[in-house]
């Protein structure tokens, strides 16, 4: 697709706070989960941080044109709407004079379209002799930069001191906020993402996972989720966690799985967890149901049990009551291995990090214009004697390429590979045990110059587009056109061909759906079109199958009362007919909504802006209501949302997390949470605190500017001899942070401080589309004397609350 209750409901899991705050205020880190907690010094106790530049006075070095809408005096009026602008040169300067000398904790500058990227930071206390904080040098733009100070003097006078453009014009800045504090710890939140129906929070002792924990068992279904949580489970904390029918232990963990475990009236995917000191008890009428509860509890225990390796952590879940099931039964994500292939091992990548937000679809673009992806074999009977082995032979080693004006589409050419069949009945197996169904799709009868490309047997004098004069086949196509293709209406081969694809993959995928794509076939005939859509559907009936398709083919004879209507963009009209007429059901994917190619930020140099006319930020993919989104139906006839990932520039798996996370959260949460229980700030609030697992996960997520990611610190518990360096070590999660932005001391228990690197494998960068990996901070001290020492390290990142986490070292001779 490419351009043109049981128990009663519970206040919000956590709210946001009612005072606004500047972006910078927002970004503040939590407090850490650590061996041995040490919180920071309580700000909300001390006065609320102050935004000195508001009362100060603004003046610059130059003006754009010398316009009054463009004055200095709009970079500290408190509204990003105005801003001062430069002239068109490198060398200019923006400052605010304070009303009175004072301490300065941290600066925030927003540069809202026209950035500088090379700049330094100054203060003075006369106005004569400047100190320059910081020099920086920055590849993004628009962007905000927040500038750490911690002035030792009282400053006057704070600069901005350009040295280059980022292009021909001149530098802009919307705010230029002073700020004489760190900002206030953020609100406490538990961070369930999707929000369940009914969470209680209770005033009691949490649960405390041990080395000895059995996990039960109960019923015949219940293995799998109480395996799948042991999985989870073992990997950070190095602890046996036998998975039993039934245990002794005390506090163990229980998966209880039978007819009336779960919520009433929910029993495909419901689901009742509670925890108390005791023990953790899940019920679930189903193996699915009881795999959300697991997917419930691990984002309960500490951040650090996504950890790829074993970590010493305090694993506690706090006491709460869920009762919880999903609104949409479809919560969906589409994956284009079209255009630009996925190994396997990259589509289980993208499975793991999706399943956990209960995600429960996996719709695989199998074929399109740049390439088939699935092995065909040659059946039995063979009329048209075709060589099915040719479509991932020939069209399995072409991709996307370039653009018709000859620009490389993406970072690199387009992966080309396919998938045997032993390839795809491991991706259904591993996707059915992390609680998803299979979709495949063949798009027909557009989008098939890959398939025209290999069997020459389809290239009839009613395909599209022709074969050159002496060519067996279409040639290859790369670009990112679409609508030109076309299967020939008139030739049986074309029958043929598409009732054995679908025969096979039908043999091939145990779910209930096959997709036949049928969306822009635009150089097909009206009447070609609806006279092969409707033979193709009949097909996919006659196999037992519930047919899919995008809804340019909602106008065709869908089978009656059995099949699915994929909304992507155009007329909700003719959807609501297939609905009220056919009785076909809606997935929803608005391109505004749910389209993850496009554009989530203006400082990505990649992406698409036709589905918002600009930017689909997190926003966009969080606001809409799909119970109301076609007109004329009932909310009974949507299956549920579909998150698209289409492949004309994205390659590889990083690149489709980075698109994907965390716009793909929010899908999920429109999928899951009931319209009147969502709200996209304390979305945003539960949200903050996922970028730590996600950061341990290793997924690639983008730090989407409106979201105040949180950071946190754990100290390894370690031993040393005298005079032997200690190695001590802590690790550090701050999303979006670069290592310039992170400063570390630690005070040790005999009273040496230590100023300390982070540093981490993988740096943040936007234009690169990666996120930073963890970081890591060490104390390489020695001890002169045997003992046991206590070092309490204390992470800074520029405009965020601070955190701290502690740590011991056994000293021995």
């Amino acid at each position: 697709m490419a351009a043109p209750p049981l128990l009663p409901p519970s206040p919000p899991v956590s709210r946001p706070t009612g005072r606004r705050r500047s972006l910078a205020a927002t970004l503040a880190l939590s407090l850490a989960a650590t061996v041995t907690a040490v919180l920071a010094p309580s700000v909300s106790a001390a006065a609320a941080p102050v935004d000195l530049a508001r009362a100060g006075t603004a003046s610059a070095s130059s003006v754009e044109l010398d316009r009054a809408d463009f004055a200095a005096a709009y970079v500290n009026d408190g509204n990003p709407n105005t801003r001062w602008s430069s002239k068109y040169q490198d060398d200019n300067w923006v400052q605010v004079t304070l009303a009175a000398p004072a301490a300065v904790d941290h600066v925030v500058l927003r540069w809202p379209n026209a950035c500088a990227r090379d700049f330094a930071l100054q203060t003075s206390a006369d106005g004569v002799t400047w100190t320059t904080v910081v020099r920086m040098q920055r590849g993004t733009c628009p962007r905000t930069d927040v500038i750490e100070v911690h002035s030792a003097q009282a400053v006057r006078h704070v600069r901005m001191q350009g040295y280059r453009r980022w292009a021909g014009y001149g530098y802009s800045i919307s705010d230029f906020e002073v700020w004489d504090s760190s900002p206030a710890a953020p609100a406490p939140t538990l961070g369930l993402l999707p929000r369940p129906v009914s969470v209680l929070e209770r005033a009691e002792a949490p649960y405390t996972l041990q080395r000895g924990t059995p996990i039960v068992a109960a019923g015949a279904n219940a293995a799998a989720p109480a395996n799948h949580l042991a999985g989870i489970l073992r990997r950070s904390t190095g602890y046996p966690l036998p998975v039993l029918g039934s245990a002794t232990a005390a506090a163990p963990i229980v998966v209880d799985v039978g007819p009336g475990k779960g919520p009433a009236g929910q029993a495909a995917e419901g689901y009742r967890l509670t925890v108390d000191a005791t023990r953790v008890y899940i019920g679930a009428d189903t193996a699915n149901g009881a795999l959300n509860a697991v997917q419930t509890l691990r984002q309960l225990f500490p951040q650090w049990v996504e950890s790829r390796t074993v970590v010493a952590a305090t694993w506690t879940v706090p006491a709460v009551t869920i009762a919880d099931h999903p609104r949409f039964a479809h919560r969906g994500m589409m994956l284009d291995v079209a255009r630009s292939f996925y190994p396997v091992a990259e589509v289980k990548a993208y499975i793991d990090a999706a399943a956990q937000y209960k995600i429960n679809r996996l719709h695989l673009h199998l074929t399109d214009d740049q390439g088939w992806r699935i092995a065909i074999d040659n059946p039995a009977s063979n009329p048209s004697a075709i060589n099915y082995p040719l479509l991932t032979q020939v069209s399995g080693a072409t991709a996307m390429t370039y653009s018709p004006t000859g620009q490389l589409m993406g970072t690199e050419l387009g992966v080309t590979g396919f998938y045997t069949k032993a390839d795809y009945a491991e991706i259904v197996r591993y996707a059915g045990v992390n609680g998803m169904t299979v979709i495949p799709e063949v798009d027909v009868p557009g989008h098939t110059n890959a398939a025209l490309h290999a069997i020459p047997q389809l290239n009839t004098a009613g395909a599209q587009p022709q074969r050159p004069a002496g060519a067996a086949t279409v040639p290859a196509n790369g670009t990112g056109s679409v609508g030109y293709s076309s299967l020939d209406a008139a030739a049986a081969v074309t029958y043929e061909f598409v009732r054995q694809v679908l025969t096979q993959i039908a043999a091939m995928t145990p779910g209930p759906y096959l997709h036949i794509g049928g969306d822009e076939a635009h150089v097909t005939g009206h009447a070609d079109y609806t006279a092969m859509v409707d033979a193709f559907t009949a097909q996919v009936a006659a196999l037992g199958r519930t047919v899919i398709g995008w809804n340019e083919y909602a106008g065709s004879a869908l089978p009656q009362n059995n099949a699915v209507v994929q909304y992507w963009n155009g007329d909700r009209t003719a959807v609501a007919n297939a609905v009220n007429t056919r009785g076909a059901k809606v997935v929803l994917s608005p391109a505004p909504h749910t389209y993850v190619p496009q554009k989530q930020d203006a400082r990505q140099p990649l992406g698409g802006t036709w589905a918002c006319g600009g930017v689909c930020g997190l926003d966009r993919h969080y606001n809409w209501d799909p119970g109301t989104f076609i007109p004329g139906i009932a909310q009974s006839s949507v299956l549920g949302v579909e998150s698209a990932l289409w492949g004309e520039f994205i390659r590889r798996v990083g690149q489709a997390q980075y698109y994907s996370f965390p716009r793909l959260l929010a899908t999920a949460e429109v999928g899951w949470t009931p319209q009147a229980q969502r709200d996209y700030a304390d979305f945003r609030l539960r949200l903050s605190v996922a970028g730590g697992r996600l950061t341990l996960q290793g997924v690639n997520f983008f730090p989407t500017a409106d979201v105040a990611w949180r950071g946190q610190v754990l100290g390894a518990p370690g031993a040393a001899r005298v005079g032997t360096p200690a190695a001590a070590t802590w690790t550090v999660t701050a999303p979006g942070a670069a290592p310039a932005d992170v400063s570390a001391t630690v005070t040790w228990s005999d009273g040496r401080v230590e100023a300390l690197t982070a540093v981490t494998a993988r740096e943040t960068s936007i234009p690169g589309m990666r996120i930073n990996d963890v970081f890591t901070v060490v104390s390489r001290r020695t001890f002169a004397a045997a003992g046991t020492y206590t070092g309490s390290l204390l992470v800074r990142v520029a405009g965020q609350a601070p955190v701290r986490a502690t740590l011991t070292v056994a000293v021995t001779t």
